[in-house]
């Protein structure tokens, strides 16, 4: 699942940087998308190699010696960061959308009013209904639909229908407002802090979400992909971070970037990382000469490998500009559960459809699923501060893994801090078909994927309906009424309408809701 798309190359990323003093959006006069990378403090090291080349037993990780201790300062806070929500793309601006990041239930709706889009609480203050199954009003409000109370985008009560007309203004005091989290949209999609607390209601002017600038840059041309995770946070980023788990999990889905790799199960081979930097803020690691690997804390993996190459007509070329990228969004969303916001350089140019490249993105995810659930399992039975002597990695293939599993447990505990709300425990492993379900973790979060399921189905009901009229109008007509070859014809176009639409059915299960993958059989 670590390249999640077909056509690209394993390696690569720039440098994030939050953009503190630039707008949000588009940054202009930039001459390349990759010259501003981030600026991190100097560590105690430059460079060094991750795992001695000998293989060793020991469990303890050799970042751990070289990296030094750390003080309270560098302790990192889950609820101080910048969360993405949802990609603008995937949002109906005519409806509320609910969402869960941190163990926090919350809404995201687009206050028409004044053009932006706000995130709420998602519960009405009155009786603690959810305000996602709420509706936008005429006037741009956000409507609880369980007894009518309305919001304006800073949260106000504008309106209680049971409240008498020529009694105290109830609408008005504190306890009616809905809570308000800072938002903001960046790169387009909808970022959030996860916090109400009043020193933070301007953090949007002291610290912005990580900027992304190849998103800006037009000569780039991108697709986004969403999608929920039935495991954890710790784990999605964990597989995002090993490529070497490619030509065996998934194999025959993805393609080779270059003639001379080797994408099947005997395609395994040695793999050298070096790191350049490892500190609260997350790491940098490169592969080869200009390939990049970054991991800005908490959410965005960036890999970016500029001087990719692909076969072209028999002559090796240089790929455009985007295709060695690959920008990830891995979003906490509870234990078990996370989300993770993909975006993909399009490489369908004869079919240009996100929905079609969805389809290949849903099969990577689902090559795995399975199999990172299930070691989750086995890992929370260890327990997450033992997972270098639970797991033996004596190779450099695993040095971004290890990696990560030392930033986790150096800085920030060595899991995701739920709070005080949320209960840790994983939820029980359901049956593979809902395991593995793309019509409530996808589908229904894509509006170009609900369009496509939609079409389909209006189609296979079509030819269902046609394929009964046929049928139909062969039974009503008399022997001799009609030729015996348009009879023939009408015949012949009843069985195939009614075969299309078998077939058709077929596929929207497939492609839309189960697609089991039995790795014995690929």
């Amino acid at each position: 699942m670590e390249a999640l798309t077909t056509v690209m190359s394993i390696a690569p990323p720039s440098l994030i940087r939050n953009h503190l003093s630039k707008p949000i959006f588009r940054q202009k006069n930039l001459k390349s998308p990759f010259r501003s990378l981030t600026e991190f403090p100097r560590s105690k090291f430059t460079k060094f190699t991750a795992i001695s080349p000998s293989v060793s037993t020991e469990p303890t990780s050799p970042f751990e010696e070289k990296t030094g201790s750390h003080d309270q300062d560098e302790k990192f806070d889950w609820f101080s960061n910048w969360y993405p929500l949802m990609p603008v793309c995937d949002l109906d601006k005519r409806a509320p959308c609910g969402k869960k990041v941190m163990g926090l239930d919350v809404v995201v709706w687009w206050d028409k009013n004044e053009n932006e889009w706000r995130v709420f609480d998602d519960r009405c203050p009155h009786r603690l209904a959810p305000l996602s199954e709420g509706r936008i009003d005429q006037w741009g409000r956000l409507q609880c639909v369980y007894h009518g109370w309305c919001f304006g985008g800073s949260g106000d009560c504008k309106f209680i229908p049971q409240a008498p007309g020529d009694g105290p203004p109830v609408h008005s005091f504190p306890k009616a407002c809905a809570t308000v989290y800072p938002s903001t949209v960046q790169n387009g999609i909808v970022w959030f802090w996860p916090s109400t607390d009043p020193k933070y209601k301007d953090i949007l002017t002291k610290k912005k979400p990580p900027y992304i600038p190849e998103l800006d840059d037009p000569s780039i041309s991108f697709q986004m992909f969403n999608r929920d995770i039935p495991y954890g946070y710790e784990v999605l980023i964990e597989n995002l971070m090993d490529p070497s788990h490619i030509p065996y999990a998934h194999h025959g889905i993805l393609k080779a970037p270059q003639p001379s790799v080797k994408l099947d199960r005997e395609g395994g081979t040695p793999m050298d990382f070096n790191i350049q930097k490892l500190d609260k803020s997350g790491f940098t690691t490169t592969k080869q000469q200009d390939c990049k690997w970054n991991f800005v804390s908490p959410c965005l993996f960036h890999l970016k490998d500029p001087g990719s190459t692909q076969l072209i007509q028999g002559k090796l070329a240089k790929k455009p500009p985007g295709e060695g990228i690959v920008i990830v969004l891995c979003i906490p969303v509870s234990p078990g559960n996370s989300r993770l916001i993909a975006i993909l350089p399009r490489t369908f140019w004869v079919f240009n459809s996100r929905w079609v490249n969805h389809m290949i993105q849903n099969l990577i995810i689902d090559s795995d699923l399975y199999l990172l659930r299930v070691q989750e399992e086995k890992l929370m039975e260890a327990g997450p501060l033992n997972w270098q002597k639970a797991c033996f990695v004596p190779t450099k293939a695993d040095t971004m893994v290890t990696l990560y599993r030392t930033w986790l447990k150096k800085y920030a505990g060595g899991q995701v801090d739920w709070g005080t709300d949320v209960n840790g425990a994983l939820p029980p492993i359901p049956p593979r078909e809902q395991l593995m379900d793309r019509y409530w973790s996808h589908v229904v979060n894509c509006s170009c994927c609900t369009g496509a399921y939609k079409g389909f189905n209006a189609l296979k009901i079509s030819l269902q309906v046609f394929s009964v009229a046929l049928v139909a109008i062969m039974a009503a007509t008399k022997q001799g009424m009609i030729p015996v070859a348009a009879r023939n014809t009408l015949a012949v176009a009843a069985i195939l309408c009614f075969m299309g639409s078998k077939w058709l059915s077929h596929f929207i299960y497939k492609n839309f809701h189960f697609h089991d993958y039995n790795h014995a059989f690929k």
